[in-house]
């Protein structure tokens, strides 16, 4: 089962989790299940047309899914799942 590794600004909605095992054969259903499983994450994940929210980065061992398939790129066992919102800054 694939990991989701919950950044810092994010596990008050994980309750405080760092890491959650997510199931699914794509990044979107892995992802769609921490959300279903931790309400609170969706509108963060994810935009209004189920795409993801664009100030969301998500990472499959290390690879910008944005530059793979997106929400359509298969995960496996043991494949690791980041999420890394964008800072804005000056």
């Amino acid at each position: 089962m694939p990991t989701v590794k919950i950044p810092p600004v994010l596990r008050p909605r994980t309750n405080a989790e760092a890491e959650v095992a997510a199931s699914g054969g794509t990044v979107g259903e892995v992802l769609t299940a921490l959300a279903e499983r931790h309400p609170d994450t969706r509108e963060q994940l994810f935009a209004a047309d189920g795409e993801l929210n664009r100030y969301v980065n998500v990472y499959l061992n290390d690879e910008d899914v944005r530059v793979l398939d997106g929400l359509e790129t298969s995960v496996a066992d043991g494949d690791i799942v980041v999420i890394l919102p964008a800072m804005a800054g000056g």
